[in-house]
């Protein structure tokens, strides 16, 4: 015989109470009843409709025995009305008037009174002396503290306590804002994840220890209980940590750092305390704390010079909570942040975040995975080359790819075609990077002309450098802020920067300015971009990488060039070669300048076609650059031939208008007489 539990006998419940409906109505009922209460009596002290005059037109009324009515006589106050009829009365104020006066109303005061008002057989008004006690000044105050506690109590501390003592007196304010996902809802895998191929590798004994926490315990080992991602936005930070989850197969605590701060003192640390015991409770598990360097930040850098404020609370909470983990507690804790600089040393130190992992961005294999994971997705067509996509994506992160293809899809969608095809993809390249192409956008002659030859000759600069990255194409078609761009196509990724490189840049940049002054006789704003990035890679020549011979091989740039409250960074370096740095830089920029023009005056033929081909066909690609300085005709329709054919098009497309009815013969003007 099988032995079977017996079933529990069901658990009484205590009867229950009016609903919290009826109790919610009830208790706006009663505010609701409270305020008009409070109203009326205001109401009815005859404030209204009334206007202050001062004690001189008082006077002034009563020896003209202008008052009608009776006058209502207060401690500090007189109230009465004015004859209609009266002259002194003004049509557009009311009737009603009242006089505050500093005094009190004693018996001389009304003898004065009567005896004017009784000057007049018989007196249009009458004195009425109406006490007022101590109680009628304190009622409406206190009426309004009562009103106001009762909807502090309904609206905040009555909705606390219906979430339960679970987060002590915060009630639902110190609970904890997470968001959960389980193994069976959400399953992302490493399978989902690419170009990160390192940072997987050094997660992979976490994945291991979640699943066989024992395998670890066996020789003593202590895993790392805290992992900070650290990365660019957009990298895979969150997919990372949601990928180690689903190959866990464990559940997914995910909250951001922000949602610990609220305006209640105490609420941070309460929801900290929540989530770490509801993580306890369903461990094994993942944590994940998403920019964390909201709740993070070195301690003391507030403008109280290091108060005990409610993120610094916040802040402690977690450090506390990380301490508490004991040996058989299979709770991971992932962090993700892209300012590892401002973070608190306490986090980062042995023991709580002791495990940092840099996920980088994508380099040219990964960015190719990357866009084969969401190209096989979306319907592509057979001339799409991902290769090139990922050569001409230099310092794109993934969700910059995630973005390219799906604005590619959006854009083949809308010119309602099969697939995606190869120029989707590059457009919505050019649209994730420098914005959407403004071709609607009315341009002058003279500006046009003047970016088509600074387009040209970044171009040719560009193609005629052979330390320059090569040229993929040129466009005078404004987008975003820009109203032309050259776009290289790099062959590989690069981690060093030579010297003559960076001297190929310089020349690249200038290049543009360059040709408007040579060939159009004056110049623009439109280099403004040009010369900023041009002296930003002369000043990292100069005082970062050591590439001025004058100044030696010495860094003078700040360590992270940020300036943090606290800890203003100041230059460590004098007065003098400061003022060298500058002289370098500006030295480095003339060479490059001279450089350019020196490429410009040797061709200026190519340069000219190039400008006027651009003027034609707006957009040319690297192989019809090529053509032009080879001195060959492109064979393509231009932008004139293009709006005229779909002129054409659209005259042709569109509905003929209905034949007119017949018009009835017109009789002669004899045969009608």
């Amino acid at each position: 015989m099988d032995n079977q539990t017996p079933e529990k006998p069901p658990t009484p419940q205590p009867p229950q109470g009016p609903s919290r409906m009826s109790r919610s109505l009830i208790g706006w009922v009663v505010i609701g009843g409270l305020l008009l209460l409070m109203m009326s009596f205001i109401t009815n002290r005859g404030w209204e409709g009334r206007r202050e005059i001062s004690i001189y037109e008082f006077w002034k009324l009563v020896e003209n025995n202008q008052l009608v009515g009776k006058i209502i006589i207060r401690e500090r106050k007189i109230e009465g009305q004015i004859d209609p009829n009266s002259p002194l009365h003004k049509k557009d104020e009311p009737d009603g008037f009242y006089v505050t006066y500093s005094y009190r109303a004693d018996e001389s005061f009304m003898e004065r009174l009567l005896t004017r008002l009784n000057q007049h057989n018989p007196p249009a008004a009458r004195p009425y002396i109406q006490l007022e006690g101590w109680w009628e000044s304190v009622l409406p105050q206190l009426m309004l503290v009562i009103l106001i506690s009762l909807l502090i109590w309904f609206l905040v501390f009555r909705r606390m306590a219906a979430g339960g003592g679970g987060a002590g007196f915060l009630g639902n304010f110190g609970r904890s804002r997470h968001r959960v996902s389980t193994p069976d809802r959400t399953k992302v895998t490493f399978n989902d994840v690419a170009g990160i191929d390192e940072a997987k590798d050094e997660v992979a004994e976490i994945i291991e220890f979640l699943r066989n926490p024992r395998k670890f315990q066996r020789l003593g080992g202590r895993i790392p209980r805290g992992v900070l991602l650290v990365g660019e936005p957009g990298c895979g930070k969150t997919l990372l940590a949601k990928a180690i989850a689903g190959e866990a197969d464990v559940p997914f605590f995910s909250i951001s750092g922000s949602d610990f701060v609220e305006m209640f003192v105490g609420v941070g640390a309460s929801r900290v305390r929540d989530l770490f015991k509801q993580a306890k409770d369903r461990s094994p598990c993942i944590v994940f704390l998403d920019e964390i360097d909201a709740v993070g930040r070195r301690r003391g850098m507030g403008f109280n010079g290091g108060g005990h404020d409610e993120r610094e609370q916040t802040l402690n909470a977690i450090l506390v909570e990380m301490d508490g983990f004991d040996s058989s507690d299979q709770v991971i804790v992932i962090a993700a942040t892209n300012r590892m600089d401002v973070l608190d040393p306490a986090l980062t130190r042995p023991g709580r975040f002791d495990r940092q992992i840099n996920v980088p961005l994508p380099d040219l294999n990964g960015r190719y995975q990357i866009l084969k994971i969401y190209i096989s997705k979306v319907k592509c067509g057979p001339d799409v080359d991902l290769n090139r996509l990922a050569r001409g994506t230099p310092m794109f992160s993934g969700a910059d790819l995630a973005a390219l293809v799906n604005e590619a899809a959006l854009a083949a969608t809308m010119a309602n075609k099969e697939f995606i095809e190869q120029d989707d993809l590059e457009e919505a390249r050019d649209k994730v990077r420098w914005g959407r192409a403004r071709k609607s956008r009315v341009i002058d002659e003279k500006e046009k002309k003047i970016t088509a030859y600074h387009e040209a000759g970044h171009a040719l600069v560009q193609v005629l450098t052979p330390e320059a990255d090569p040229l993929h194409k040129v466009s005078i078609i404004p987008r975003g802020s820009m109203g032309g761009a050259t776009f290289s196509l790099p062959e590989k990724d690069r981690y060093l920067y030579t010297r003559s490189y960076c001297l190929a840049l310089l020349r690249v940049c200038l290049a543009g300015r360059v040709a408007e002054q040579i060939f159009c006789g004056d110049v623009s704003s439109g280099a403004s971009n040009d010369i900023a990035q041009a002296t930003e890679i002369a000043r990292k020549m100069v005082a970062d990488w050591g590439m001025s011979e004058k100044l030696g091989l010495m860094r003078y740039a700040s360590e992270d060039g940020r300036i943090m409250l606290g800890e203003i960074a100041g230059k460590e370096y004098s007065d003098n070669t400061a003022q060298m740095i500058d002289e370098e830089i500006k030295a480095l920029i003339d060479e490059a300048y001279r450089d350019a023009v020196q490429i410009m005056q040797d061709n200026r033929d190519k340069l000219e076609a190039l400008a006027e081909a651009l003027l034609r066909y707006e957009t040319l690609s690297a192989d019809e650059v090529n053509l032009i300085i080879g001195g060959q005709r492109l064979a393509k329709p231009t932008m004139d031939d293009l709006l005229s054919r779909e002129h054409a098009r659209g005259i042709s497309d569109a509905p003929k208008a209905p034949d007119a009815a017949p018009k009835p013969p017109q009789k002669d003007l004899d045969q009608t007489a």
